[in-house]
């Protein structure tokens, strides 16, 4: 039977109108929806369920245990600056064998990418866990959302290793071209995840706890997914995996880990950018007040939502272009790039519109607010992420066709600028001079265009064809 699919058929609507004009080829369309749908819905799950969470424990406990929420935000995004970081090492070298036919080379690749994200990650679990309370009384010193932050940080921890597992796993799939298990197994466990929350924060009146154990469990089950399917090369009601890798085998690699700490630490430092600029960011935020912060985090969890695009088609891009690279093409691979970023835009301009006609109904669905004070602070806000977000089209598509060639640097020079030369100021003169709210509305802003100009610079300079070169595979082989 027949099952409609909205997502990619929005995509290759989109594409087909843009190749009516010429603006890109209507194959490359095809091969990108294919590959960036499934990664839009995993993102959409993902971000629902994060923003069901702060929905849930909105109306079970407040707005005071929203802004918790926020405040331990960024400390659980230090998972995802070290996991997606090496996750981007992962998708450039399984990418890049994949399309050389280097089968042989690509276990290897998984199996190093694995060891050194759990290495990296676990003295974050000890960390988070010991020190929650006074992590988040950095940032604030409300001492209701102080307690909520805690409690959600301290356990919450434990899921660490298994996030960071899981984006390196979907990553080595979407490496070699499957996208659509990936989105099965996290959109899964975005799901669970929700169920799980609605037992425990409601059914047994746990509160952000609830949150944090439903977090941690669904992740748990979404990596042991992930290793039995890449383990036995299929998996129950799932199918067939793209690739097979052995758990029996080098895991310690010099020459394989020297690539993917080189192409991954520009990366993390780009995520590290982001989760650092957190911190100052809420803290100027919070000078504003409980009600302001409850609604910085209700548009951020909005942002997040309408940022799914960017998922898919950086990704996609990151795939294609790597693909492409391995193959010997780097013609097509620059093609891929550009047409890729023109189709993100033109995709995140119809995802916008569709949140700012209905900006005021998607907030009161965050919160319940008998005073209308949050969701009058909110609306506006999410007003200028709408506009602002559609700029990542153009810094998020040519990141990810950097990121195939092993080129990361630049991404990370955008970010820096972006978030300290521009985001951040912007908050901190809002919160300390008549600009007031004003400078939160311009931050989103300054944190999606200087990363645009920057990576689209970069890829224009094609630089990042000869460096691309040291990454390549040798010679192909059959095997793993």
């Amino acid at each position: 039977m027949y099952v409609p699919n909205p997502i990619r058929g929005c995509i290759l609507t989109i594409g087909a109108v843009l190749a009516w004009f010429g603006l890109v080829d209507r194959h490359r369309v095809r091969r990108t929806a294919d590959l960036a749908w499934p990664r839009i819905v995993t993102g959409l799950a993902r971000m629902s369920k994060t923003a069901i969470d702060v929905a849930m424990v909105g109306i079970a406990v407040g707005p005071a245990a929203i802004a918790g929420l926020g405040f331990a935000g960024p400390f659980w995004g230090a998972a995802f600056t070290i996991g997606s970081g090496i996750a981007t090492g992962t998708i450039a070298l399984v990418s890049q064998r994949y399309g050389a036919e280097a089968y042989d080379q690509l276990g290897q690749a998984v199996r190093t990418s694995a060891l050194v994200v759990t290495i990296l990650v676990l003295p974050l679990v000890a960390i988070f866990w010991v020190f929650a309370w006074d992590l988040i009384a950095l940032l604030s010193n409300d001492p209701v959302a102080i307690a909520a932050g805690a409690a959600y940080l301290g356990i919450v921890a434990f899921g660490i290793p298994f996030a960071a597992l899981n984006l390196v796993g979907g990553r080595v799939l979407i490496g070699a071209d499957d996208a659509w298990t990936p989105m099965v197994l996290r959109a899964s466990g975005a799901v669970m995840n929700i169920g799980l929350n609605a037992v425990l924060i409601f059914g047994l009146g746990l509160g952000v706890v609830g949150a944090a154990l439903g977090t941690v469990l669904s992740n748990a089950m979404v990596t042991l997914a992930f290793a039995i399917g890449l383990t036995a090369g299929r998996l129950p009601l799932v199918g067939t995996f793209p690739v097979r890798v052995s758990p029996i085998g080098t895991y310690v690699d010099l020459e394989t880990g020297r690539d993917l700490i080189k192409i991954s630490t520009p990366v993390m430092g780009r995520n590290l950018v982001w989760t650092a600029a957190r911190f100052p960011m809420l803290a100027f935020v919070a000078f504003f007040g409980s009600t302001v912060v409850a609604a910085y985090v209700i548009s951020r969890r909005i942002w997040g939502l309408m940022n799914t695009p960017g998922w898919g088609f950086g990704l996609a891009a990151s795939s294609l272009v790597g693909q492409s690279i391995g193959a010997g093409d780097t013609t097509v691979a620059e093609r891929y790039g550009h047409e890729i970023m023109k189709l993100s835009v033109a995709t995140y301009t119809v995802f916008s519109i569709i949140v700012l006609l209905n900006a005021e109904r998607i907030v009161r669905l965050f919160v319940d607010d008998p005073t209308g004070e949050t969701v009058t602070v909110a609306v506006p806000l999410v007003y200028a992420a709408c506009v602002a977000v559609v700029v990542r089209g153009v810094g998020g598509t040519y990141a990810g066709a950097l990121d195939a060639a092993g080129d990361t640097t630049w991404p990370f020079y955008g970010r820096v600028i972006g978030m300290f030369g521009f985001a951040i100021p912007l908050v901190y003169i809002g919160a300390t001079t008549p600009l007031g709210l004003y400078g939160l509305y311009l931050a989103y802003f300054g944190q999606t265009i200087p990363p645009a100009f920057v990576n689209a610079y970069r890829f224009s300079t094609n630089k990042w064809k000869v460096i691309s070169e040291q990454y390549r595979p040798d010679a192909p082989a059959a095997g793993d």
